[in-house]
């Protein structure tokens, strides 16, 4: 099934014969379509992105893809599901109280943590931010940092097939910068400001 789901966005791609970031009119919808169903997985998209744009416009086009596509997801679960899901289930939910607290709370660096290490479906991570109700300001945010985290280490982590004989080094060191300043403003919130907020709970 996957493999005749590549093969007819293979053919999608070469019927539309779209040049440049003009493929992002097919890569957008098919993106959102990922982003919902999870039917093929979001890596034939960055594949088929870097081999018609090069390694920098591929991997700007996918995270432009996959940070838009879970913005669409996002919205349509909030308004979808979330007050279904707080009205069928927020009784059973109350001993979490605690829990749900915390996830509204460092919601925003959960997404970003699990958009980097890919253990969650991207439709399921939009789900989860929509039905604990995240603030669309904190899930705009780490989404996009997520995204931008998700599509960086994937291009390091496939650049043997991606870009046969290309230096990565730069990639590598700028990606370990980019954690190190990650990690250094999440002490920097926390000491200013989650540690504050979780004294202040009941």
């Amino acid at each position: 099934m996957s493999a005749q789901l590549n093969e007819w966005i293979d053919w999608l791609f070469a019927a539309a014969g779209l040049d440049g970031f003009a493929i992002l009119a097919i890569t957008i919808p098919l993106g959102i379509l990922q982003g919902l169903l999870g039917i093929f997985p979001f890596a034939t998209l960055i594949l088929l992105q870097v081999s018609a744009l090069g390694i920098g416009g591929g991997l700007l086009a996918s995270w432009l893809v996959g940070t838009i596509s879970a913005l669409a997801v996002f919205s349509f679960s909030r308004s979808t599901f979330a007050d279904w899901f707080e009205r069928r289930w927020l009784g059973k939910l109350q001993k979490y109280q605690k829990w749900q607290h915390s996830m509204q709370l460092y919601g925003g660096w959960a997404m970003v943590f699990l958009r980097t290490i890919p253990i969650m479906p991207n439709n399921l991570i939009s789900f989860s931010a929509a039905i604990i109700k995240m603030k669309p300001r904190d899930y705009l945010w780490s989404n996009i940092v997520g995204n931008l985290s998700h599509i960086w280490l994937f291009g390091i982590l496939s650049a043997a097939v991606l870009f046969p004989g290309e230096d990565v080094r730069m990639m590598i060191v700028g990606y370990a910068v980019f954690l190190l300043v990650l990690l250094a403003v999440f002490i920097y919130r926390y000491n200013t400001h989650y540690r504050h907020q979780r004294k202040a709970e009941p």
